[in-house]
């Protein structure tokens, strides 16, 4: 039952109220038992839970929210679930940072550990797990501040449809798919050049690289050559003991002579192959690269494609390892063992000099260099065992396959496809999928130990896929016992944790139940909607189609619509990484949800908007001027029962409003809330300020004792109510609150449960719509005259002269006493004059 419309109507506590009483009423709950054509399901991002949220998360979610409320308008069952990525390095940093503790697998578990009361200088290794304790702890407050904000925010999420990376049913789902992408051939382990943090101390896929420009040196070296020195210029001489090689580019005349010849390295004088590949710059340096493994991705390259040896130097500590490789003198190699790469790299241009094997002065360098994107040191690249999937980036018809299902896709924007597909076409590699960390969904896989205890790799061990989830760290495989863990004869568990995205990509099949609820499965997925910002297309989105396409043979999603960054005054991207990133919790405090959300909704998919509080008030003013607006309307009354629109300006404002309708439809059905919002809102601004105050004497009902007049009043009010009716639904997807408190006042139900306005609804009798604009002309006409003779909008007007063209002349007479009214003008002439094509007034 509609409720008791309040004397004075306030923004303040909105947020609140219909929060808890859409979760009460159930107003976002999915009807599983809707057919599949009228379900439209949807996947969001699960956000990082590794602290605050900002702004930038506040817009991109506000866009699939409006998306999600306009659907179920749209008379669909919306599938909404919202999930949290809780697992991973972001986790274990927050982690670490929040209570001063480091995991250290060789302390053993203590069942009463409680984390410092406050976080000590150096940090306190603790077992594993007592460190994934403290994870589940923090993770799970993260998530509750989360859900809190989102609430506050009005995503029309099912909450009880939350999933996390890290829960009971991701696990099942991560380890399932991986197990079968084993059994298919498309996962295998390998030990190859990995990319490698240091800090982290993981392996990082392509897919988590940055560029950072850094400070160099370009140092030029003398080789040995077979008729004299060969020069040399490379930004790393501390790799000169890794030196497997040197490269030119067969057709670079200068040096095709040196092909098939050999060089000494200076310092260590081992003899190194000269060879010919296309990938050695000319115009780099001198244009001989030396091959060291491994100092960059294209070492990587020639060491596979020229089939070299591999010369390790650096170890997963980041610091030179303490025996030479082979092949390489123990001396000098003994002045560089133990030390940090930038240690090294000073010892050896020492060396060089002492040995009058360096030219010239070292040549300073600006260059990129390769970091993850959540590190704060170069990578390095080492030899490691590794865990991969088949993506494309070796296998050239996956690689075509991939690029169909990203045409297959509907994009909006459109040209963000061409970001997909420039994405797989620069693939150079399979994805690594295994991490070194702790807190993460385990690899599921054991191995047997030989007599000498070490793993038979290529006997893996397999659980049964009713047992998942399994932690090998814990749980024992099958025919095996406890006690025979880490003996000879027994087995080992696999050590690492599926990269989040590993689990992240599997978002649709998680949600709707794959192999978990067959009836959910096939109603939501393939799922309609996958949202997401543009930085994570390489990462998330394309990870999800390979997955898809692997297990499924189909895309996860029918369509994606991506977000643009929200940007700083300086065109910067917000966000928590970059320092600049604002808090919404304030800014929705100050201005409050549905001004925030107006204000995300100006933000046009793909597009980068800037972020200026400023704006804010703009989007708080529309929601209270549909509040005054509404009391307005409402409390004139109610037209008498069987009254209809008879009155020319009011039918013509309908008819207008009939052509926003259709073009606010047409603008959701293709995804640009934008554009709809512009058009309702320009279409609310001109009903507010002219037609109300057009109609406003008529509606009071000031009856001459006629009953045209009566008819009149009738049609003021019932055209008042029935606009109104129809805006409050056009803003209700973008404006959730302020609508839901207005409609509340005479309606029953949800505004969010009601259907989305049809134009032929709106128009019970014929109106040109050019009629309310003509009449808007001449009002603002006269508004300006009384402007120029500095008089009041409210104060008389003793006479003004309307001219137009005479077609519209006729129009405009039958506004005549509307404009009179609204105006306070004694006489109005209207003139219509041949060739005037504008409505100009004078006095």
């Amino acid at each position: 039952m509609p409720q008791q419309m309040p004397d004075k109507p306030t923004l303040d506590g909105l947020e609140r109220t219909w929060s808890r009483q859409w979760e009460e009423q159930g107003t976002h709950r999915f009807d599983q038992s809707a057919p599949r054509e009228r379900v439209y399901s949807i996947d969001t991002p699960p956000p990082t839970v590794s602290g605050d949220l900002h702004v930038g998360h506040v817009f991109s979610y506000t866009h699939t929210d409006i998306v999600a409320r306009y659907q179920r308008m749209r008379g669909h069952a919306v599938f909404y679930p919202m999930g949290w990525d809780d697992n991973g390095l972001p986790t274990e940093r927050r982690v670490q940072n929040f209570y001063g503790v480091r995991c250290d697998p060789s302390v053993p578990y203590d069942p009463g550990f409680a984390p410092p009361a406050k976080p000590p200088k150096q940090q306190l290794p603790i077992s594993r797990k007592n460190f994934i304790e403290l994870c589940e702890q923090l993770t799970a407050r993260d998530e509750r501040a989360y859900e809190d904000l989102w609430r506050r925010l009005g995503l029309s999420v099912d909450w009880s449809l939350t999933y996390s990376t890290i829960g009971w049913t991701a696990r099942i789902a991560s380890q399932r798919a991986f197990l079968r992408n084993l059994a298919r051939g498309e996962a295998y382990q390998a030990e190859a050049p990995t990319l490698w943090d240091v800090t982290f101390q993981t392996a990082v896929a392509q897919a988590e690289l940055v560029d950072h420009e850094r400070p160099g040196a370009f140092h030029q070296l003398v080789f040995d050559g077979a008729d004299g020195a060969i020069r040399i210029d490379t930004t790393r001489p501390e790799l000169l003991p890794a030196c497997v090689a040197l490269v030119v580019h067969p057709d670079d005349s200068r040096h095709a002579g040196l092909i098939g010849s050999t060089a000494g390295t200076p310092l260590f004088g081992v003899r190194v192959p000269v060879l010919g590949h296309r990938l050695a710059d000319p115009g780099k340096g001198t244009g001989i690269a030396m091959v060291c493994t491994f100092g960059d991705v294209n070492d990587v390259t020639w060491w596979r494609e020229l089939d070299l040896p591999v010369r390790a130097v650096i170890g997963r500590d980041g610091r030179f390892l303490t025996d030479a490789p082979d092949g390489v003198p123990a001396q000098p190699f003994a002045e560089l063992a133990g030390l940090s790469v930038s240690q090294a790299r000073r010892r050896v241009v020492e060396l060089l000099g002492e040995a009058g094997r360096l030219v010239g002065e070292p040549r300073p360098v600006l260059h990129a260099v390769k970091f993850y994107e959540k590190g704060d040191r170069p990578l390095e690249i080492v030899t490691s065992r590794q865990w991969y999937i088949r993506n494309g980036g070796r296998d050239t018809g996956l690689r075509a396959e991939l690029l169909d299902r990203g045409r297959e896709l509907a994009w909006v924007p459109d040209h963000m496809r061409h970001r997909y597909e420039h994405w797989v076409d620069g693939l150079n590699g399979d994805w690594l999928i295994s991490r070194q960390r702790f807190f993460g969904v385990p690899v599921p896989v054991w191995y047997p130990l030989d007599d000498a205890g070490l793993p038979r790799y290529d006997a893996a061990l397999l659980p049964d896929e009713k047992d998942l989830p399994v932690d090998p760290a814990s749980d024992v495989p099958s025919g095996y016992e406890e006690a025979q863990r880490d003996r000879p004869g027994g087995f080992t568990g696999d050590p690492d944790v599926m990269d989040t995205w590993a689990t992240s990509s599997l978002s649709a099949q998680i949600v709707c139940g794959w192999e978990r609820d067959a009836d959910l499965f096939a109603r939501t997925f393939p799922m309609d909607l996958h949202a997401q910002a543009h930085e994570i297309i390489r990462t998330w989105l394309f990870s999800s189609v390979l997955r898809t396409h692997l297990e499924h043979g189909s895309l996860p999603w029918r369509r994606v619509a991506i977000s643009g960054f929200v940007v700083d005054p300086d065109r910067k991207k917000m966000g928590k990484s970059t320092g600049n990133a604002t808090t919404p919790v304030g800014v929705l405090e100050r201005f409050g949800a549905d001004a925030v959300r107006w204000r995300a909704a100006g933000a046009r998919p793909g597009r980068d908007t800037p972020f200026d509080e400023a704006q804010m008030k703009v989007g708080r003013r529309l929601a209270t001027k549909i509040l005054n607006v509404s009391r307005f309307v409402l409390r004139l009354g109610a037209a008498d029962e069987g009254s209809d629109v008879t009155e020319d300006l009011d039918a013509s404002m309908l008819a207008s409003l009939a052509g926003v309708v259709r073009k606010a439809t047409d603008a959701m059905d293709n995804y640009d809330y934008t554009a709809s919002l512009e058009v309702t809102e320009r279409f609310f601004w001109a009903f507010c300020d002219d037609f109300v105050e057009l109609v406003k004497d008529r509606a009071y009902g000031r009856d001459d004792g006629s009953g045209a007049s009566a008819r009149a009043t009738a049609s003021a009010r019932l055209a008042l109510r029935r606009a109104l009716d129809v805006q409050v639904r056009l803003f209700a997807p973008i404006l959730p609150f302020v609508t839901e408190e207005v409609w509340s006042w005479w309606r029953e139900g949800s505004v969010h449960r009601a259907d989305w306005p049809r134009a032929e609804d709106i128009v019970s009798q014929p109106g040109d719509a050019r009629l309310f604009a003509l009449t808007r002309s001449a009002l603002s006409g006269i508004r300006s005259l009384k402007h120029d003779r500095l008089l009041s909008l409210g104060a008389p007007l003793d006479r003004a002269v309307v001219v137009t063209s005479p077609a519209d002349r006729e129009l405009l007479l039958r506004t005549h006493a509307d404009l009179v009214a609204a105006g306070r003008v004694g006489e109005l002439a209207i003139f219509g004059e041949p060739g005037t094509s504008e409505v100009t007034v004078s006095g």
